[in-house]
């Protein structure tokens, strides 16, 4: 074997070629000496055969795999990482920096087999179709170019392709926000998936970095030149026959800009939503029933964004659009479609917003009318008066707490007897991670965990259980999430509670005598039941 490493140098030297250079064309000559190339390399020889036996995207994300031409594959039941590059450090001192990667055996194949592989990966018969500046037109999809992703992938821009493979696997993950961060050494990729954020994997270079927030910038139509004020758009996406919505947020930061892309799936059909498939007990679900189904007042949501407002809101309207009723929406962005049902997005370059919209909307004749979300004291005060007169109003509202809720419109600017009158009820809502079903084992609690929550250990019924991590779940123990709902119903009590401005402690009191059932134990019953862990439980509601 030496002697054959120094017959190519000697023959290198007398092409005067560098080494690489010389071995890159031997093996597209003679593809037979692949085994000794691979072995002065200490690299395991793979055929482009071998190569087929599938491809493991698990163990390096495909925006990493692409920009550093690493492709992870499974051969005879073995992981291992074949090198695009095989001739280049950089590849491998990258992969020697994460743990994770630097244990799996490294392989090379013939000059441009990894590359190929790693193209057909990306394509995937993906569609993307970007579109910049008015937002009308952007709504209407006839209006927008469509550029396939396919060719787009033939791109020899690796930026390019990064971005689009980025925004692939973010919706294969199930990501609900997709995070691009600027750091010293260059790019940072996370995604926030079951409501957590997990890093995916990075690319060195501040050049990268750069490029890429400009091609967001560009599928967004922001203004590339400009880097010293945050800036915000959207554009559309088709991927796998799914139209895709990303709402984009770019942010200087020291180290020049970052990124967060919210991920809104627009294939997602609101009739096939209910109350049951959002996972939430039958007492909730009850309740929410019967103040979707009153004649006329108003339904709140509310809970910190990213709580599933908008879903439960839609599973509730769904329920009860059987054609009896006309039903309107306003909405930024609609997030889901219903057959039969006006729905209109708002476009504040063109001057419709929430409150002109809902205005124009009380014209139409409506029996019952979504509000995506109330923002202002003008759009609260119509909704609330739209409520007073005979009107069934469904709307969301950031507030910490169900009870919190008159205090949020008090800011607005509402007469409270006018919203005490109007308001049925409020759901407070949360998201908890569900234990993945795929290595979900029984266990016994921490003592401690029990004691912070006021449990006592061994009580009856009780199946706790904890995820051990596996591929399924990305080794998090948890996979999916599950609604929680607190159903605050407005009893006659409860509503001279409130005018009378009494303590939070005393509407509480007054609410658990009627048999409102709170968020805490709601949670509490869900990690006894085995479907969430009381560490989830705290981490998203403290139980301190």
């Amino acid at each position: 074997m030496d002697r054959l490493w120094q017959h190519w140098q000697q023959q290198a030297r007398q092409e005067g070629t560098p080494l690489s250079q010389y071995l890159q064309r031997l093996l597209e000559r003679t593809p037979g000496h692949l085994e000794d190339v691979a072995g002065l390399l200490g690299l395991r020889p793979l055929t482009p055969a071998q190569l087929d036996t599938g491809e493991r995207f698990d163990l390096l994300a495909l925006p990493q795999a692409l920009n550093r031409q690493v492709l992870p594959v499974e051969v005879d039941g073995h992981p291992c990482l074949v090198l695009g590059a095989p001739f280049a450090l950089d590849s491998r001192q990258w992969l020697q920096a994460h743990a994770e990667l630097a244990a799996l055996p490294l392989a090379m194949s013939l000059p441009g087999v990894v590359e190929a592989q790693l193209k057909k990966a990306e394509a995937n018969q993906r569609v993307m179709d970007p579109f910049a500046g008015d937002d009308e037109q952007a709504r209407v999809a006839e209006a927008v170019p469509e550029i396939s992703l396919s060719s787009l992938a033939r791109d020899e821009n690796p930026v390019v392709r990064l971005v689009n493979s980025m925004l692939f696997d973010a919706l294969q993950s199930r990501a609900s926000d997709i995070h691009v961060e600027s750091t010293p050494e260059g790019l940072v990729i996370k995604y926030r998936i079951d409501g957590v954020l997990q890093q995916i994997g990075q690319s060195a270079g501040l050049d990268n970095a750069e490029q890429a927030l400009s091609r967001l910038k560009v599928l967004s139509g922001l203004d590339i030149g400009e880097r010293r004020v945050p800036q915000d758009g959207r554009f559309k996406a088709r991927i796998q026959q799914r139209d895709v919505d990303f709402r984009v947020s770019i942010m200087p930061s020291i180290h020049g800009e970052d990124a967060v892309l919210r991920v809104l799936d627009k294939s997602q059909r609101g009739e096939s939503l209910s109350l049951v498939g959002l996972g939430l007990d039958e007492d909730a679900i009850a309740r929410i029933r019967q103040l979707a189904s009153e004649p006329y007042g108003m339904l709140l949501v509310t809970g910190p964004t990213g709580s599933g407002k908008s879903t439960t809101l839609y599973a509730a309207l769904s329920e009860t659009n059987t054609g009896e009723k006309k039903i309107i929406t306003i909405e930024d962005p609609v997030e889901y479609e219903l057959p039969g049902v006006l729905q209109i997005p708002v476009n504040d370059r063109k001057g419709l917003t929430f409150a002109r919209g809902l205005r124009s909307i009380l014209r139409h004749d409506p029996d019952t009318i979504l509000v995506g979300e109330i923002r202002d004291g003008e759009t609260a005060g119509i909704a609330v008066q739209a409520a007073l007169t005979g009107h069934l109003v469904l709307s969301s509202v950031h507030a910490n707490s169900a009870f919190s809720v008159l205090e949020r419109f008090n800011y607005l600017g509402v007469e409270p007897a006018s919203f005490v009158e109007a308001l049925n009820g409020v759901v407070a809502q949360r998201l908890l991670r569900r234990v993945c079903s795929e290595c979900a084992v029984a266990c016994a609690p921490d003592p401690q965990w029990l004691q912070l929550a006021g449990v006592a250990a061994g009580a009856a019924g009780a199946r706790y259980r904890v995820g051990q991590g596996c591929e399924a779940c990305r080794q998090t123990g948890y996979r999916g999430r599950l609604a929680l709902a607190e159903v605050l119903t407005l009893t006659d009590a409860l509503k001279e509670g409130l005018l009378q401005r009494r303590s939070a402690a005393a509407l509480r009191e007054l609410a658990g005598q009627s048999g409102h059932r709170f968020m805490r134990d709601i949670a509490l019953a869900s990690a006894a039941a085995g479907h969430t862990t009381l560490q989830e439980v705290h981490r998203v509601l403290s139980l301190y």
